[in-house]
């Protein structure tokens, strides 16, 4: 029987590939069709999935780091949460701002699911929220305007995980794992530098994480996704050509300090010292 494939992820996550589905798919055919794919960072399971489908007799591992399963297996009780919703807001104009009154009755039935159990925060935020604007919890959700753009269907992920080998494991164990499996390619599509990863489980990176991600790259086959704005390929080609540059601030002294630009903003500056040694 023909499986369904899915172009995009089922449930809303920011960062899922569904723009290089197409290119990604054919990109699939140059591997062997019993290749072994570890998706490192797997998010959504979309390149997972993706994989699978396409190499159905390819070894498919889900890094599912963040716990995208757990929404997944939560479905029927987030479509009757959103039945809900869609009852407390059928007097409010499509994709206007809802009024104080519903929001009060929104939030009220948010706090009763929460109590018998889980919530899909993210899904949640996609139907109440300006698009990509993902809140994690009641208090952070309370805190927001919301808008009438609840989903009007429900949400199916019939088959999405079929045939992965589904694991929770930092990237680096799951690398060190599988390094030396003999035609193994890893998806490596790590949240990327200088974007939003608040609804990542990994929100609190550096940008030394970032590069240690590009350790998995060297000797292996892999494939790589990252931005313009975080000109990873920028500082690599860089460091090529300055291979003696080393580091400017070894040995230097660190100072921060904290500011705030509002209740829920803020951010650090640092200043740097060093006396250069007398010639």
């Amino acid at each position: 029987m023909q499986r369904k494939e899915y172009i995009q992820a089922p449930l809303p996550f920011m960062g899922q590939k569904r723009m290089f589905a197409g290119e990604f798919r054919k990109l699939l055919q140059s591997f062997d069709d019993r290749t072994v794919f570890i998706d490192l960072f797997g998010g959504s399971g979309l390149l997972s999935h993706l994989a699978k489908r396409e190499k159905p007799l390819s070894t498919v591992v889900f890094n599912d780091y963040d716990n995208y399963k757990q929404r997944l297996d939560n479905i029927p009780r987030t479509n009757a949460l959103l039945a809900d919703l869609r009852h407390l807001a059928e007097a409010c104009p499509r994709t206007k701002r809802i009024p104080s009154c519903v929001k009060e009755a929104i939030l009220e039935r948010i706090a009763s699911e929460e109590h018998t159990g889980f919530v899909d925060y993210i899904t949640l935020s996609s139907s109440l929220l300006f698009s990509m604007k993902y809140r994690l919890s009641l208090d952070a959700l309370r805190k927001e305007a919301f808008y009438n753009t609840i989903r009007l269907n429900d949400y199916n992920a019939d088959g999405y995980l079929d045939g992965l080998t589904i694991v929770r494991k930092d990237y680096k164990e799951l690398f060190a794992a599988y390094k030396d499996v003999p035609g193994v390619v890893f998806l490596v599509d790590p949240p990327y530098l200088s974007t939003e990863v608040g609804s990542y489980t990994m929100d609190s990176w550096r940008l030394s994480d970032y590069l240690d991600v590009l350790t998995v790259l060297c000797g292996t086959s892999y494939v790589y996704f990252t931005s313009n704005k975080s000109s990873i390929i920028d500082l690599c080609g860089w460091m090529e050509a300055h291979q003696d540059f080393g580091n400017p601030f070894s040995g230097a002294t660190k100072k921060t300090f904290s500011a705030h630009m509002n209740y829920n903003s803020g951010y650090t500056d640092i200043m740097l010292y060093k006396q250069a040694d007398a010639s």
